[in-house]
């Protein structure tokens, strides 16, 4: 005789279980209780809905009650709300939401899929805002864009830097709105460490997103049209969507009489089981345990929700199975940018005191000589006595999902560091290097572990200045133009061994270079003639993303006066002083593919056989170039008449002026 299963709560986590179980036994009564409307829908793509770029509605349900019904023989109820499990007598009580009428059902096994809703912080004015929207399911989506598509506003306020809110950002900057991210942290993106998720806000900013970090809003006026900011400053705004975060759905877990843990999330063991082993739990809801150390946590995404439905049924039919933690592994687009990481950040391994090392490297997303190559930022993290990983991150326009990837599944299959570098990995032009960036992230952490060199990272730099260090910078010349570690000295890499006498031996010594590569070299050499020597991890390019953090020459920003200067791809242009001398067309020239620092390389070349007042458009698939562009112009007394992103790729209008002409002479 079959037994009674009952599902609360469907989208990943229920939905798997429900499916699976019926795939294991054709006998068992399974019931499904839903709350809401819809029991399968694709929640992380809610946003892309509301953007434009999925045009279908109906695209967003994988399955419908009925779909359901038909395939599986599972009985959906949707529009009915569990109201209280009656563990003694194994009841469940529902309730319909439209006519309030009360039920009961019997059970012999029930699977609590309940997720996560939005954080509602107490915030006066909040409850009367009517501009004001979360997000987490069908019926939120249609309330947003029916606002945006009836209301036509032109701001958007999003408060909270996660990924709901950078996807709802960019979505709604996509629909022509003016939008700013508010979000009381240092950076965007908590999972990333914030020399990585710099880059997210630079990518941001670059496409006329605002972003105001350490902010919070003190209070909403009138209606939600008015936000007062913590600093004391006000905002006018069309429309708040508001993804600070979420909290476990655990009100019936709660009642029920189960064990709750973290944060309120409910407790499991290590087959899913709750205090009460006939009641299993999945997804948002949980409590699962960092795969890595073994510390409390909860990881709302869906790989894990569909991860544990499944395995919930296998257990309830006689397998041994176990749910062992989360890595965590994301990824998330923003506009041209994607950024992803797996298992633990370096915030969190200095919390908890564990020993390691951090490797940044630079590498281009596939060989550099086919067309459309981009830079990949990467970081590692590992235990420099094991060489176990602990994390990787990665931020790129292009070929970031699959390293993260790779990286997931060595630390999953227990590889270390020195094996990251033995992975072999598919290799053509069009989609990697014959080394990968994932082997070189494995030979850089692999020189530590061997001892070839030392390293200093970003944030140790200017303290090392400061107390009396030498940092000797091996760059070409033409490269300083584009900024340098204040205080560092200049010997290019190729004269290094003819100037040795003017490094001092009773001093250790930092090297630095673009990405870290001529550095390493450099420190190999130096090393080995009896220096004490440190390489700047990453080089220059990481150093300057945290060292500009705080400059006052940051990327053109979103505001109301952005739809008075914009160009082709409506991303707000950075416009030089007027020129006044005849009309000629701009150079072209095209820097897609080349590395930093490549572009401004070639910019150099260009700008310096030019002649006054002629400009120069230049093409790059390198969004730090827009970065390095501004510094070169800023250093070169050259204008920057133009700075934008069209068609994915970063471009920028520079005009040769009399003072750039004196200095590139």
């Amino acid at each position: 005789m079959g037994r009674k299963i009952v599902i609360i709560g469907g989208v990943a986590g229920g939905a798997s279980a429900a499916a699976r179980l019926r795939r294991w036994n054709e006998e068992d009564e399974i019931i499904m209780f839903e709350r809401g409307e819809h029991v399968s829908f694709a929640n992380c793509g809610l946003p892309y809905y509301i953007g434009g770029t999925i045009h279908a509605r109906e695209k967003l349900f994988l399955q419908t009650p009925q779909g359901i019904r038909e395939r599986f023989n599972i009985d959906v109820r949707v529009l009915t709300e569990v109201i209280e499990i009656d563990r003694e007598q194994k009841l469940i009580h529902f309730r319909d939401v439209m006519t309030g009428k009360k039920g009961a059902q019997p059970y012999d096994m029930v699977v609590l899929s309940p997720g996560a809703r939005p954080m509602i912080p107490d915030i006066p004015g909040l409850n009367e805002a009517t501009n004001l929207f979360t997000l987490r399911n069908i019926p939120d989506t249609d309330v947003i864009k029916a606002y945006v598509d009836e209301k036509h506003p032109r701001h958007a306020t999003v408060i909270g830097g996660g990924f709901i809110g950078l996807e709802m950002a960019e979505n709604l900057r996509e629909r022509g709105l003016a939008v700013t991210i508010i979000d009381q942290g240092e950076q965007l993106l908590h999972p990333l460490d914030p020399e990585m998720a710099r880059l997210v806000e630079q990518h941001m900013k670059l496409n006329g997103v605002e972003v105001h970090l350490k902010e919070g809003v003190a209070a909403f006026a009138d209606q939600g049209t008015r936000l007062r900011l913590a600093s004391g400053g006000m905002l006018r705004t069309d429309l708040v969507i508001l993804a600070i975060g979420v909290v476990p759905e655990n009100e019936l877990a709660k009642q029920s009489g189960l064990k709750l843990g973290f944060r309120g999330a409910i407790q499991v063991n290590a087959q899913l089981q709750t205090s009460d082993p006939a009641i299993y739990a999945v997804g948002d809801a949980i409590q699962v345990k960092d795969r890595n150390h073994g510390f409390a946590t909860m990881v709302s995404l869906a790989w894990g929700a569909n991860r544990q439905g499944r395995l919930v049924a296998d257990h309830m039919n006689g397998q041994a199975i176990s749910y062992d933690g989360a890595l965590g592994t994301s990824v998330i687009k923003t506009f041209a940018l994607t950024a992803a990481s797996t298992g633990n950040n370096e915030k969190t391994l200095l919390r908890l005191g564990v020993p390691y090392k951090a490797v940044h490297i630079h590498p281009a997303s596939h060989a550099g000589y086919y067309p459309g190559a981009s830079p990949i930022s990467m970081k590692l993290l590992f235990n420099p006595e094991t060489g176990m990983i602990y994390g990787a991150q990665a931020v790129g326009a292009d070929g970031v999902d699959k390293r993260i990837d790779v990286i997931a599944t060595a630390i999953r299959g227990h590889l270390g560091v020195r094996e990251l570098a033995d992975i072999e990995l598919a290799y053509a032009p069009p989609y990697s290097s014959a080394k990968d960036p994932v082997n070189m992230a494995g030979y850089v952490a692999s020189n530590i572990m061997d001892g070839l060199v030392h390293t200093m990272q970003w944030h140790e730099v200017d303290d090392f200045y400061c107390t009396g260090g030498v940092i000797i910078d091996v760059r070409d010349e033409v490269e300083l133009q584009a900024g340098v570690i204040p205080g560092s000295i200049h010997i290019p890499l190729a004269e290094l061994r003819g100037r040795m006498s003017e490094i001092p031996h009773d001093q250790e010594i930092a090297v630095s270079c673009q990405v870290g590569l001529r550095g390493y070299i450099a420190a190999r050499m130096l090393t080995q003639y009896g220096y004490r020597v440190r390489n700047v991890d990453g080089g220059y390019k990481t150093y300057s993303v945290m060292a500009e953090r705080n400059s006052d020459s940051d990327l053109p920003i979103g505001s109301e006066k952005d739809e008075e200067a914009k160009d082709g791809s409506g991303v707000p242009s950075r416009v030089g002083e007027e020129f006044v001398g005849p009309h000629t067309e701009p150079t072209l020239l095209d820097a897609c593919g080349l590395q930093c620092p490549g572009p401004i390389l070639k910019v150099y070349e260009a700008v310096k056989a030019m002649e006054e007042g002629q400009k120069l458009e230049v093409t790059a698939t390198d969004f730090g170039f827009a970065r390095d562009i501004e510094a070169w112009c800023l250093k070169t007394g050259n204008t920057l008449e133009s700075l934008g992103v069209s068609h994915d790729k970063v471009k920028a209008v520079v005009r040769k002026t009399d003072q750039g002409r004196r200095f590139l002479k």
